[in-house]
């Protein structure tokens, strides 16, 4: 019995592994297989629905990515506009700044300083004409300008100086009579045959000393009838073309005068103080007079 129990225990040991390494049967196998099959089922809807949650995340970064692409040419499309826009202003300004930094006139004799009214053809009707004017520069046409009912005395007071000196003068220059012919239109309010007499003036005389003159008194027309941005203009051509001319600092007033019509009171400002800048001291007082309500109106610092 000693030996007989030691050896027992030896067999079932043996004998349990000789059952474990026995082949499954048919029906394990197949449960076996079952499972599996389960399993790779399992893991295959795992992996579709993966593959589903991927393909939609990625059509959202796909619309995602078209979105962007549409907003960017947008965002260069503004920018080119906002680009051409600012060149446009900047040659604008640059051609305004240029033309307020033209060279400073030359020095004017004391005639062309002192004389603000044209010269009128000496004949034997201007005593009766300088009647009628002074008559007419009383009565309601004198609200035109203050320039105007200035004008008309300092040409009866000239007149009254220097008869013979200007008459002699004024009979032996067609060109004189042709300005005196458009001034005199424009003093009667016709301004639109004021600006063709003056224009075919300026044609026939280019080198008259009244070309500034005239191209002064075809800005007041247009700015008269309404015309702001043709009248700039021509004050401008005026200014730029002769500095030094007889009306190039009334030119430079009357631009302010028109960029404030134009609704631009800060080029205003330039013009009224590229006035003051170039001519100073020798600004007319009948100018200079008129300059302080101008600025104060374009709100000038």
């Amino acid at each position: 019995m000693k030996y007989l129990l030691p050896a027992a225990a030896l067999l079932a040991s043996v004998s349990v592994p000789a059952q474990a390494q026995r082949p499954p049967s048919t029906q394990e196998q197949i449960v076996m297989l079952q499972q599996q099959l389960a399993a790779s089922q399992a893991s295959a809807s795992s992996l579709a629905q993966r593959l589903d949650a991927v393909e939609r995340q990625l059509q959202q970064l796909i619309n995602q990515e078209e979105q962007n692409g549409h907003r960017v040419s947008v965002v260069e499309s503004n920018l080119n506009q906002m680009k051409n826009d600012s060149d446009s202003r900047m040659n604008v300004l640059e051609q305004k700044v240029a033309t307020l930094s033209a060279p400073p006139p030359q020095p004017q004799t004391s005639d062309e300083s002192a004389d603000t009214t044209p010269a009128r053809p000496a004949t034997s009707k201007s005593k009766s004409e300088s009647a009628s004017k002074s008559k007419t520069d009383g009565g309601p046409k004198s609200k035109k300008t203050q320039t105007a009912s200035a004008s008309t005395d300092k040409a009866a007071a000239q007149s009254k100086d220097e008869p013979d000196s200007d008459s002699t003068a004024a009979a032996s220059d067609p060109g004189e009579d042709a300005y005196s012919t458009g001034y005199h239109l424009w003093a009667d309010g016709d301004y639109a045959g004021a600006v063709k007499s003056l224009t075919s003036f300026t044609a026939q005389y280019p080198n008259h000393k009244r070309v500034s003159w005239a191209r002064n008194l075809i800005g007041r027309a247009l700015l008269e009838e309404g015309q702001p941005r043709a009248a700039a203009e021509a004050f401008l051509a005026n200014y730029r073309s002769d500095p030094g001319g007889g009306r190039a600092q009334d030119s430079l007033y009357y631009l302010g005068q028109s960029l404030m019509k134009l609704g631009q009171p800060g080029q205003a400002c330039k013009a009224y103080a590229e006035l003051e800048s170039v001519y100073g001291a020798k600004v007319r007082p009948d100018i200079k007079s008129m300059l302080p309500k101008a600025k104060a109106d374009a709100g000038c610092q």
